[in-house]
């Protein structure tokens, strides 16, 4: 039976942890983010950590003195090795404690970890489609990932009802903004582009490590703008990115088919940042 930590405790995974004045559960009044253990090693550490500082500061909650770089990472890997693993799919989930209508009684917060099994199979067939039920909003405030998604898990419903492998949102101004579980670039023979912050789009750490590996390479140019939905049948490559399964090469969307050269390139120079 696996463990997880709730603020600093291990537990069982069966055992209860929210009740019902739950500010994550009634509000979505917490952040999260998702992290690959490969080895014994977090990978990209520090920019998740930073990230998490970042959005908690956003937020406007109390970051307590003992929540530091090092605190963090003792805390996953002594929740893996409690459930001996050795590549895991972690998940740190911060809230602000119970209590309060939308205006909280407390700043302060607590937190879970969730530590499971690392799977990370990249698809060879993967078929996207547009989300146009409901749009993205555009701005800062939705580049935090945030306990409420509730547009991503309606869009999931729509992928799997209509066997798409994923769906990309668009926001109000029926801009690209990103997919359902990470970013998107395209590829448009050496330009890669993919939307900025200021579409709506998640601050993704692989998202930021390939935006930096591309700067350095002497081949490819990255450039972020905005990018219209047109632009997906004209590029020649279109692939997402997250931190678990790194890059997904898309491989249809409507009658376009894509090539896989340019991703699969970038993705093993992004393993080479591991080391």
């Amino acid at each position: 039976m696996n463990m997880i930590n709730l603020n600093g405790q291990l537990i069982s995974e069966n055992s209860p942890v929210l009740n019902y004045d739950n500010r994550s559960f009634k509000y979505g009044d917490g952040v999260f983010d998702t992290l690959k253990v490969l080895n014994g090693k977090v990978i990209f550490l520090e920019d998740h950590y930073f990230r998490m500082m970042a959005s908690m500061r956003m937020l406007r909650m109390e970051i307590p003195m003992e929540f530091t770089l090092e605190f963090m990472e003792n805390e996953i890997l002594n929740l893996i090795q409690q459930n001996n693993l050795n590549d895991a799919r972690v998940r740190l989930t911060v809230f602000r404690k119970d209590g309060g209508k939308y205006a909280p009684k407390t700043n302060k917060i607590e937190f879970v970890i969730e530590a499971d099994l690392l799977q990370t199979i990249s698809r060879e067939s993967y078929e996207v489609e547009l989300f146009k039920d409901f749009y993205s909003c555009s701005g800062l405030f939705s580049t935090i990932k945030t306990t409420s998604r509730t547009l991503n898990v309606i869009a999931s419903v729509f992928a799997e009802e209509n066997e798409y492998a994923n769906c990309i949102f668009l926001n109000e101004k029926k801009q690209v903004v990103e997919a359902i579980n990470g970013n998107i670039f395209i590829v448009n023979g050496n330009k890669i582009t993919t939307p900025t912050l200021e579409n709506g789009c998640i601050k993704g750490i692989i998202r930021q490590k390939i935006i930096d590996l591309i700067k350095k390479h002497p081949s490819f140019e990255i450039e972020e703008r905005e990018i219209s939905p047109f632009e997906l049948n004209k590029a020649d490559e279109v692939f997402i990115t997250n931190s678990i399964v790194d890059i997904q090469a898309v491989t249809k969307y409507r009658k376009k088919t894509y090539k896989k050269e340019v991703s699969s390139e970038i993705a093993n120079l992004l393993k080479e940042m591991y080391l």
